[in-house]
C-alpha cells in the first residue's frame, strides 16, 4: 500500500495534490491525519477543503480523546500533568529552576503518543493485521512523508519493519517554496501551517498568528503546568513554561517582529508534526 501521512501543512497538503493530479505516482491508496485534538481552527478548515480535492480517502485518526479533551475540572491532565502529586509532561517545555537559574527542555513523546501511535494503528488496520499476532517483518506500506529539502534533517527511517518511509517531495528535489510554487501554478490557495496550539518549538510569528481564543487556551496551559515542575514528587525541578524566554505566556512581548524567537520547528524528531 501507499499511504500518505498528512498532516495537512504546506508539504503534505502540495504533496497529496500532486498525487492526485497524478504528479508523483503511483496513486495513494489513503491518507492518514492524526489529529492531536488541538490543532489551530484553520487547520481544521483547510482539511475539510483538501478531502474534497483527493480522489483516495483520508483517515482522521486520534490518540485516545487528544489534547484538548483531556482536560478535567480545570487541570489539564496531558497524560496526567498533575495526578495523584506526580507530573507526567509530555511535551518539550522550558524549565527554569529559579534557585539556581538552571535552565533545561523537558524531553518530547508527544509526537509518539499523539501522531506515530494513532498512524501506526490505522496502518495495522488497514493492512488487516489482527491485534496480538506477530507483525510482518517485512515492508507492506510505503508511508509518504511531506517533508521537503529545507527540512531534509527530519528524514528518519520507520521503526516498524512493515512500514517503509518515503520522501517524495525530497526525491523530486522541492523545498517548501517549491510546494507553495506549484500551489500558485495550480491556483489552489496556501495551505495554513499545521502545529499544535501548544508547541514550545512556536516562533513568535507562529504565536501570534493564533486566534484569541486558540491564544486563550495555550496560556491556560501555561499557567496549569507552571507549579507542576515544583511538585516534590514530580521528577521535574523548577518551573515550566510554553515560551523559550521562560516567562509567563501572556507576558512575553509577541508584537516586535524584529526580535522574533527562532524557529526550532526542525528538531521536530520523528519528522511526523506539522508536514
Amino acid at each position: 500500500m501507499n499511504i500518505i501521512s498528512l498532516g495537512a501543512g504546506v508539504q503534505s497538503s502540495t504533496l497529496a495534490l500532486m498525487a492526485a493530479h497524478g504528479d508523483i505516482g503511483p496513486m495513494p491508496d489513503c491518507a492518514i491525519f492524526a489529529d492531536t485534538g488541538w490543532e489551530p481552527k484553520d487547520v481544521y478548515v483547510w482539511l475539510d477543503w483538501l478531502e474534497k480535492q483527493l480522489p483516495f480517502p483520508v483517515h482522521r485518526v486520534m490518540h485516545k480523546q487528544g489534547l484538548k479533551n483531556s482536560q478535567t475540572s480545570g487541570i489539564l491532565k496531558f497524560r496526567g500533568v498533575v495526578s495523584e502529586g506526580h507530573t507526567n509532561i509530555e511535551i518539550p517545555v522550558y524549565t527554569l529552576n529559579t534557585q539556581t537559574g538552571k535552565s533545561g527542555m523537558v524531553n518530547r513523546i508527544c509526537t509518539a503518543d499523539y501522531k506515530i501511535l494513532p498512524l501506526t494503528k490505522k496502518v495495522k488496520e488497514l493492512i488487516g493485521h489482527i491485534p496480538k499476532t506477530r507483525l510482518p517483518t517485512k515492508s507492506m506500506v510505503n508511508l509518504w512523508m511531506g517533508i521537503s529539502t529545507d527540512e531534509i534533517q527530519r528524514m528518519k527511517p520507520s521503526r516498524e519493519k512493515f512500514i517503509t518511509h518515503c520522501f517524495p517531495l525530497i526525491d523530486d528535489g522541492m523545498s517548501r517554496l517549491h510546494c507553495l510554487e506549484w500551489m500558485k501554478k495550480n491556483k489552489y490557495p496556501r495551505p495554513p501551517r499545521s502545529s499544535c496550539i501548544i508547541c514550545p518549538f512556536h516562533s513568535d510569528a507562529e504565536w501570534r498568528r493564533l486566534t484569541a481564543e486558540e491564544f486563550e487556551d495555550a496560556c491556560k496551559f501555561d499557567e496549569v503546568i507552571r507549579e507542576a515542575g515544583g511538585n516534590d514528587n514530580a521528577g521535574l525541578s523548577g518551573k515550566l513554561f510554553l515560551h523559550r524566554s521562560k516567562l509567563p505566556l501572556r507576558e512575553v512581548d509577541l508584537s516586535d517582529k524584529h526580535k522574533d524567537q527562532i524557529n526550532m520547528f526542525g528538531n521536530e524528531c520523528e519528522g511526523m508534526c506539522g508536514v
